[in-house]
C-alpha cells in the first residue's frame, strides 16, 4: 500500500478534464459478455478494478486492446472457453458479482467459493442478487462453494427489490435483456451508471423502458450484436475537485461534466456556501468562497445534508461535504441513509483537529471553523473518505501523511498527476 505526502495550504485552480465513471465501466465491460460480436468502449478510466477483469477475460480466451492513454477498449469474447479455467472468480472487489449474468448465459453454471467484497463501508449482501437470478430461471444451490446453474437460458419475470440496489439492478438488466419473454423490476435503481448501462445495452439490440426510474421493463431479445458504447463522464470526479477548490480557496473549472446530475449536488454545495456555475458542459467554482453553513427557515432544526439512493443526494459524496464543512461556519448535520460503516473514518478526520460528533452508525453533526493541523491519518478501504483525508490535509498549511491510500486508484486514474496539475504539492510514497 501507498501513502500520500501532502504539503497542504496551497489554493488549488485550474482546469480538468475528468475520467470516465468507473461505476458505469464496470458493469458496461460485464455487459459485453452477454455477445460474441466485438463491441468498443470508449472514455474507459484505466483503474485496477478494470484491469483485474480484463486479465480473467483474457485469461478464458477473450481478446481485449485496450488504448489506457485514449480511454479506447475494443472487446471481443468470440474466443471464450465454455468452460472456467480457475472456479475462483477475481476477489476483492464488489464488481465480482456483476459477471455471473454473462458467465451464466456462457458457462451455464458458476461456483462462488468466497463473498466478492468491496469497500469497508458494510455487509454487502449477495441473496438479493440471487433472488434476481433464482426468479430469472437460475437454479441456486447452496453449500460451499455456491453453485449457480441456468439450465434452460434467462426466463422473464417480473421482480419487487427489497431496497435500491445499483448492482442488483445491473444484474436484473443483464439477465433481462437475454430472456425468454418480458421482465419488469420495481424498486430500482436509477442513478447515472444504471443509466449509462440502459444506454449501452440498447446499442447493443436490448430493448428496454423506464430508464431513469424505478421501474424499468425489458423485452428479451433472441441476442446482442456488437457496437460502439460510451461511458459517460464520472461526476464522482467532477464533485471531487470542486470540492478541492473550495476547500483551498481555489479556482477550478472542471469539463464535460452532466449539469442535469447536478441540481441536488449544486444545493448540497450552497448549504456549505458555495456556488457552483455551470457554463456549458463545465462546472465552475469560483477561488475564495464564504464557506459559511445555510441556516433553514426551521430555526429550531440544525442544518442537514442527507444521503440516499439516487435521485437522493449520492451517498458516495457524503464524505467530500464532510470534509467541506470542517472549514465553514457554523454547524451541520450528516445522514448516511445507507452503510452501517459510513462515518468509520471519521477518528481519522479528529486526527486533524475537525471536531465532529457521531451520533449514530448512520448520523453525525460537524462543528466548523475549528482549528486544524497537520497529521497523520490511516486510510480505510472507502475510495471518497480516502480523498476526503486528502481534502483536508490539502487544506492545512505543512506536512501530512494519508496513509494506505491505495484505493483511490480504483476509481481516479491520474489523481496525483491531476492535483499536480492544480497546484498541488502531493507525492506516492
Amino acid at each position: 500500500m501507498a501513502d500520500l505526502i501532502v504539503n497542504g495550504g496551497k489554493p488549488l485552480s485550474g482546469t480538468i478534464v475528468p475520467s470516465g465513471n468507473k461505476n458505469s465501466a464496470l458493469p458496461i465491460l460485464c455487459a459485453t459478455l452477454l455477445t460474441d460480436d466485438p463491441v468498443t468502449i470508449t472514455n474507459v478510466p484505466a483503474i485496477t478494478d478494470i484491469d483485474r477483469i480484463v486479465a480473467f477475460m483474457v485469461q478464458q480466451g477473450s481478446r481485449i486492446d485496450w488504448d489506457k492513454a485514449a480511454g479506447v477498449m475494443r472487446v471481443d469474447h468470440s474466443g471464450f472457453r465454455n468452460e472456467l479455467v480457475n472456479d475462483e472468480l477475481p476477489q476483492d472487489m464488489r464488481s465480482t458479482v456483476l459477471m455471473y449474468p454473462g458467465l451464466l448465459h456462457r458457462v451455464k453454471k458458476i461456483k462462488i467459493a468466497a463473498n466478492a467484497t468491496g469497500c469497508s463501508l458494510g455487509v454487502r449482501e449477495i441473496d438479493p442478487h440471487l433472488e434476481v437470478f433464482s426468479k430469472l430461471g437460475a437454479v441456486i444451490e447452496t453449500g460451499e462453494p455456491l453453485v449457480i446453474g441456468l439450465p434452460s437460458g434467462f426466463q422473464g419475470a417480473r421482480h419487487w427489490s427489497d431496497y435500491m440496489s445499483v448492482t442488483v439492478t445491473e444484474n436484473f438488466l443483464m439477465c433481462a435483456v437475454l430472456a425468454k419473454g418480458a421482465s419488469t423490476l420495481i424498486n430500482a435503481a436509477s442513478e447515472p451508471h444504471v443509466q449509462d448501462l440502459c444506454a449501452a445495452l440498447t446499442v447493443l439490440g436490448a430493448k428496454i423502458e423506464g430508464v431513469g426510474t424505478s421501474m424499468l421493463r425489458v423485452q428479451g431479445v433472441e441476442r446482442l450484436s456488437g457496437g460502439k458504447v460510451v461511458v459517460n463522464t464520472d461526476y464522482h470526479e467532477v464533485v471531487t475537485f470542486l470540492a478541492l477548490g473550495a476547500i483551498t480557496g481555489g479556482e477550478i473549472r472542471v469539463q464535460k461534466s452532466l449539469p442535469h446530475h447536478f441540481d441536488l449536488i449544486t444545493r448540497a454545495f450552497k448549504k456549505l456556501g458555495v456556488v457552483i456555475e455551470h457554463e456549458g458542459d463545465t462546472a465552475i467554482v469560483r477561488r475564495n468562497q464564504s464557506l459559511v453553513i445555510e441556516e433553514p427557515f426551521t430555526t429550531n432544526l440544525l442544518p442537514k445534508i442527507e444521503a440516499a439512493p439516487w435521485p437522493y443526494f449520492s451517498v458516495d459524496l457524503l464524505p467530500l461535504m464532510i470534509a467541506l464543512s470542517t472549514h465553514c461556519k457554523g454547524t451541520i448535520h450528516f445522514w448516511n441513509k445507507v452503510y452501517e460503516n459510513g462515518f468509520s473514518w471519521i477518528p481519522e478526520l479528529a486526527k486533524y483537529g475537525a471536531h465532529v460528533v457521531t451520533s449514530d452508525p448512520h448520523r453525525i453533526i460537524v462543528f466548523g471553523d475549528r482549528p486544524l493541523h497537520p497529521a497523520v491519518v490511516d486510510s480505510p478501504y472507502v475510495i471518497r473518505a480516502t480523498i476526503a483525508l486528502y481534502m483536508v490535509a490539502a487544506s492545512i498549511p505543512g506536512r501530512s501523511v494519508v496513509k494506505n491510500a491505495d484505493t483511490i486508484k480504483r476509481a481516479h486514474p491520474r489523481f496525483v498527476e491531476n492535483l499536480k496539475a492544480l497546484g498541488a504539492e502531493v507525492e506516492w510514497r
